[in-house]
């Protein structure tokens, strides 16, 4: 696994910092904002010339652009830490990082994965209590608030405000227990978590009861499922106060790709390519900011 190395200095440690005030600024406002997930360079410029104002990456994303299965232990720390660089440095918004449970159980660990995001550009992180043990998936309450206790820790340490995202993973791991979720929540906005996160509620209400128990403090949800009607003013209205889409744009992606490409092995047709995205308006996006 990768050391912790010395964070940026100079004129980037200056740019990052301003990153970091902005992006804790936009979780101090009340306005919900959303911040999407690029999967690679590409998809980082795009989504910063369409107008967001911040991002955050996705692991299924790269686990899927490394032909990887997301969620198995198969990418590495170094492989997403070097991923959160390519995405920072591709774009001038605050990123934030995806960074699974920490790469690790130890809250040692999970520490020196919130130093290494930092020092490879992102201004925010997040530490879910996913365990990636198929027998016990989910780490006991008490160890999962140690690990993000730590993770705070090490955030704070930092020269600049480090936005800690703490997540609770019972709804994707068949433990659809709202209770010990939110309780589970609220101990890690206790121990110092700036935003709290439950991906896979399964309703609006749910979210509701979410901000409602660790208000003040802001949540994050995930929008994007098919089937559930969520659009921004229905999770504003909830009190949700930034809004993700996880997979969900390297999923569309991959949906398109799968099309044209069963379309040419099933039909020998190449329709697909009405609807595709010109060579000229992608080769736009891709310069230098």
């Amino acid at each position: 696994m990768s050391t912790p190395v010395s964070p940026a200095s100079g004129t980037a440690a200056t740019a990052q910092a301003e990153r970091a005030a902005r992006f804790r600024a936009l979780h101090d406002a009340p306005q919900t904002f959303v911040i999407p997930n690029p999967y690679d360079a590409g998809t980082a410029r795009i989504l910063e010339q369409l107008g967001f104002v911040a991002q955050t990456t996705t692991s299924a994303g790269l686990a899927f652009s490394l032909g990887r299965q997301d969620a198995r232990g198969q990418v590495t720390r170094d492989q997403t830490i070097k991923h959160v660089g390519d995405i920072a440095r591709a774009t001038s918004l605050p990123v934030a990082a995806d960074l699974e449970n920490g790469f690790g159980p130890e809250p040692a660990t999970a520490a020196d994965t919130i130093r290494l995001a930092a020092f490879a550009g992102a201004v925010g992180g997040s530490i879910e209590d996913a365990s990636g043990d198929d027998a016990h998936p989910i780490y006991e309450r008490a160890h999962a608030v140690e690990r993000i206790a730590a993770a705070v820790a090490a955030a704070r340490e930092l020269p600049f405000p480090f936005v800690l995202v703490a997540r609770s993973e019972n709804y994707l791991h068949g433990r659809p227990d709202l209770k010990d979720t939110v309780e589970r929540l609220v101990a890690f906005a206790a121990a110092g978590a700036d935003v709290l996160y439950a991906p896979g509620l399964p309703d609006l209400e749910s979210i509701r009861v979410v901000c409602a128990a660790v208000a003040p403090k802001p949540v994050n949800a995930l929008a994007g499922r098919t089937g559930h009607g969520l659009t921004v003013a229905t999770l504003a209205g909830a009190g949700v106060r930034r809004i993700s889409v996880g997979a969900g744009l390297a999923r569309a992606a991959y949906g398109a790709f799968l099309r044209g490409a069963r379309e040419i092995a099933e039909h020998g047709t190449f329709e697909y390519s009405a609807t595709a995205a010109s060579f000229d308006e992608l080769n736009a996006f891709m310069t230098d900011r």
